[in-house]
């Protein structure tokens, strides 16, 4: 027989186990003047792509040779803070690294889990250093239900931006225009602009065009522009651009859609 038996809390509070919505900043190298340039390159042109989310910082893929390096983390601080992002805690590190953490405020945080992007293929790009990742989420909050449709052609200049969701374009995006979804980027027309999926981390987003001719397109950071020639396959093809990763690297995989 169970009993059920009047419990007592206090009135004033309540602690709850929470989950945050963290980004990883996922840093490879010390050198925060390049990470400066590149954060600069990668973001300077969205100031409002951020909206002072909080980060942890991951220390694990620092190269060998700079493992032992001594991080300025109030300077890396204040250009996170620049593109309104905060820096909280910190993962990884040596002692010293992780006492200058503490030192200026700074959270340790051994068991934050980073996410872990898919396997390997074939087409090889470029990764953009010092990516940011999400902190893994349920399937469902990423992205969010739901698609934003444009209707109209993108022309040279203007950009759209699908935060927490899918994009939708029903028509042409042109050179110079930028299209930018946190899930799937969707073109049912040519894409002769950039594309930009799963742009706060999420590998596994994806693109489609019906006719594949970017000047970029880049899936969680990891990135290939026109410089490079695409496979014949999918240069002016519907097709649909994925990223891949394994001891290689990043790559994305361009795939023709079949008719």
């Amino acid at each position: 027989m169970s009993v059920a038996l009047a419990g007592r809390s206090p009135h004033t509070f309540e602690i709850k186990s929470a989950s945050l919505p963290l980004l990883a900043l996922r840093l490879k190298s010390a050198d925060l003047r390049q990470l400066a340039d590149e954060l600069q390159a990668q973001y300077g042109d969205r100031p409002d792509f951020f909206e002072n989310d909080p980060v942890v910082l991951d220390l694990a893929l620092l190269a060998p040779e700079q493992a032992e390096a001594d991080i300025d983390f109030q300077r890396l601080g204040e250009l996170l803070h620049e593109h309104r992002l905060r820096l909280l805690a910190v993962r990884g590190g040596n002692a010293a690294q992780q006492a200058a953490a503490v030192q200026i405020g700074l959270l340790l945080a051994p068991d934050a889990r980073v996410g872990a992007a898919p396997r390997p293929a074939e087409v090889a790009s470029k990764a953009a250093p010092a990516a940011l990742a999400p902190e893994p989420a349920p399937a469902a909050e990423l992205p969010a239900p739901g698609a934003l449709v444009i209707d109209r052609p993108l022309r040279a200049g203007q950009q759209v931006y699908a935060r927490g969701r899918d994009v939708v374009v029903l028509a042409m995006v042109n050179a110079g225009a930028e299209v930018i979804a946190d899930g799937h980027v969707h073109v049912y027309a040519p894409l002769r602009g950039r594309a930009v999926a799963g742009a706060r981390g999420w590998p596994e987003a994806r693109i489609f065009a019906r006719e594949m001719r970017p000047e970029l397109v880049s899936i969680a950071g990891v990135y290939r522009t026109s410089d490079e020639p695409l496979p014949p396959e999918a240069w002016g093809q519907a097709a649909t651009v994925r990223l891949v990763s394994g001891e290689a690297g990043d790559k994305l995989i361009f795939e023709p859609i079949a008719g």
